[in-house]
């Protein structure tokens, strides 16, 4: 990651121009921000990183997202027949980087994807952050600012939401290793641990209820899937005015075994569960 005085002057000079945006007129400031962009593109920012146990959010790298929409004016990009109208342009170079993208998939610019990412038909936002050798399939996105480990599958149709005001709100993390069954949707600063395992069409918001199952007593956690954990979509009652409903929630029914390879880890889980993906 980027360290020392040019990040210092890149913080500066953003935190000044989110409390007055005249400051955007001026030729120094613009310069910052498309800098910081540009380190976003190349890997050497990140919006959130990890830090020590947990994760720091660098809000004023997201300040400087938001600044560089009014800094950029609308304009035509063409790629062979296809035709775009928008303020990002897309990312470009994906053979220098190693990186496989399969038409038609769209990445934009100031998002990072690193070596060895595979990209099928799906999206990546602005912001986002890939780690290599990740496959995102089919019809799979990648909001902005989202926080995506190396070795994940994103499996078809999966949505990760992006987020970038409040400032100070977390983005979605899906550390290394995870397997994201089709389908689900993680969204509000979810975060799910190293190696978990998200069977199809789990959806967990900030507010949704994961219930571990596994033991004599259920244990309820919210926002965050611990690591190795195998999760399913289930529902819980829950009482209204008009009657007692369910409603969605998700369900940890077991764990991934440490001490086995990865892949036979997956598979054993996705297995001995009997875990639609």
């Amino acid at each position: 990651m980027y360290k020392g005085t040019a990040m210092e002057r890149w913080k500066e000079l953003t935190e000044a121009a989110w409390l007055d945006r005249s400051l955007l007129r001026d030729p120094v400031t613009e310069g910052a921000i498309m800098e910081v962009v540009e380190a976003l593109d190349q890997g050497q920012l990140r919006v959130a990183e990890p830090e020590g146990d947990g994760w720091k959010v660098n809000e004023w790298v997201k300040k400087a997202v938001i600044l560089y929409f009014p800094l950029r004016a609308m304009e035509v990009t063409e790629a062979g027949a296809l035709e775009f109208h928008d303020k990002v342009p897309l990312k470009r170079g994906y053979a220098q980087k190693g990186i496989r993208v399969v038409p038609h998939a769209v990445a934009r610019y100031g998002a990072y994807i690193s070596p060895g990412v595979v990209l099928m038909p799906s999206y990546v936002n602005i912001g986002a952050w890939i780690g290599e050798g990740t496959m995102v399939d089919t019809w799979a996105t990648v909001g902005s600012c989202a926080q995506i480990g190396s070795r994940v599958h994103l499996s078809g149709g999966v949505g990760i939401g992006g987020v970038l005001e409040p400032v100070q709100a977390a983005p979605v993390i899906v550390e290394d290793d995870a397997f994201i069954g089709s389908r689900c949707i993680l969204v509000e600063g979810v975060h799910i641990g190293r190696e978990a395992v998200l069977g199809a069409n789990v959806v967990i918001t900030g507010t949704t209820r994961i219930i571990d199952v596994t033991g004599p007593e259920p244990l309820e956690v919210r926002g965050y899937v611990p690591p190795r954990s195998v999760v399913i979509p289930g529902t819980y009652p829950k009482a209204f005015p008009a009657g007692t409903y369910h409603v969605p929630c998700a369900l940890i029914i077991g764990e991934r075994k440490a001490s086995t390879d990865r892949k036979t880890s997956l598979n054993d889980a996705l297995r001995d569960f009997n875990v639609s993906i």
